[in-house]
């Protein structure tokens, strides 16, 4: 790390039950909640293998686990597999538009029929709008909104946020009537190719955990790197 990035406050949560791996206790490392994070600072600590959840910038810190990996894509290097080659050329009529993270009620409708069908009772299934937009959107972040459109209606919107050296692939949520569509796999793939027409080199996919199902697709995206004891190496496949 840097100097400034080393002087940072970090917080450690208190343990709480672990939302992917059944009869695991967790703890996670938090920046401090006051400071101005600058775009370099945020680079910097995606590159270390934090992420962001509204304003807070947090990394799993468990004492006895680690299995959660920080996951990235070096986009020049990705070659799509058969499924995903696929999936792009079913999806090539959706229209795709970058908004600003401004709170749309068109969105949030559709927030809610994905967590109602996807996930019913959790805590993501909340109805309150200031909520669901203080989750998806952080002040230190320069986040922008995807929408993608079939006919011109909403079909999906994936969240990002754009880093010096990339995207992180904050969250994506979709029709569940367009299911056969395999809309978060070409969400993903979008932003693959969106990052490499910036330039940047890595797309960041958050936490992959070996063990949890619904985290298997990111690691279908080849190749792909995760970060283990301070460094980013290729998960083999």
């Amino acid at each position: 790390m840097t100097r400034a990035q080393s002087s940072i406050k970090l917080y450690l949560s208190t343990p709480h039950e672990c939302p992917y791996l059944p009869d695991q206790e967790a703890t996670t490392l938090i920046i401090d909640p006051t400071l101005t994070i600058s775009d370099a600072i945020f680079t910097q600590l995606a590159q270390h293998g934090f992420r962001r959840s509204g304003d807070m910038i947090y990394r799993p810190h468990c004492s006895r686990c680690d299995a959660c990996v920080s996951v990235r894509i070096p986009v020049e290097e990705f070659v799509p597999n058969r499924s995903q080659r696929r999936i792009w050329r079913r999806n090539r009529d959706i229209r795709i538009e970058e908004v600003g993270p401004d709170y749309r009620q068109e969105h949030f409708d559709l927030y809610m029929r994905y967590q109602r069908a996807r996930h019913p009772g959790s805590t993501m299934c909340d109805p309150d709008p200031v909520k669901y937009h203080k989750f998806l959107s952080g002040e230190s972040a320069d986040t922008c909104f995807f929408e993608m459109r079939a006919d011109e209606k909403l079909t999906a919107v994936a969240v990002a946020d754009r880093f010096s050296d990339g995207m992180s692939a904050v969250y994506t949520f979709f029709d569940p009537d367009c299911s056969s569509r395999g809309l978060g796999v070409f969400a993903v793939l979008w932003q693959i190719e969106y990052t490499r027409q910036l330039g940047r080199p890595w797309l960041y996919l958050g936490y992959w955990i070996r063990d949890c199902q619904k985290m298997a697709y990111k690691t279908q995206f080849r190749p792909v790197e995760g970060y283990r004891d301070g460094d980013w190496n290729r998960l083999a496949d």
